[in-house]
């Protein structure tokens, strides 16, 4: 996947990931969950632009982690979402699928990146 298709597919993880947030209940848990799904979703779109600017292989590589554990994070609140039942599943279940495909595409470019760095 190329690095502007892949911009563009964590910039709509994060809208989706707005959209779903606004749609809790207002609740205090509601409100805590919102939040805090906002911040590592948009994280993951804004933190994978910069990595796409890095400068050296080491820069990449900890830019990378940093969109990793954001995406994890992602996946988890969503998780946390569908266990509270504060959404359906059904409304959830896409957006936690897309947040494990994106957790997966950052685990591997980063264990790849490592894999370049050992090697020279």
């Amino acid at each position: 996947m190329k690095s502007d298709e892949l911009k563009d597919r964590t910039k709509q993880f994060a809208h989706r990931c707005v959209k779903l947030a606004t749609a809790l209940p207002q609740t205090s848990l509601g409100r805590h969950v919102k939040g805090q799904l906002i911040r590592c979703a948009t994280s993951v779109a804004s933190n994978y632009r910069a990595v796409c600017l890095a400068q050296s292989k080491a820069a990449f590589i900890s830019k990378i982690s940093i969109v990793l554990e954001e995406a994890d994070e992602s996946y988890s609140w969503l998780e946390f979402v569908i266990d509270e039942n504060l959404l359906k599943k059904q409304l959830v279940e896409p957006l936690l699928k897309e947040a494990g495909e994106l957790t997966a595409i950052f685990l591997s470019s980063r264990n790849t990146a490592r894999k370049e760095k050992n090697e020279y």
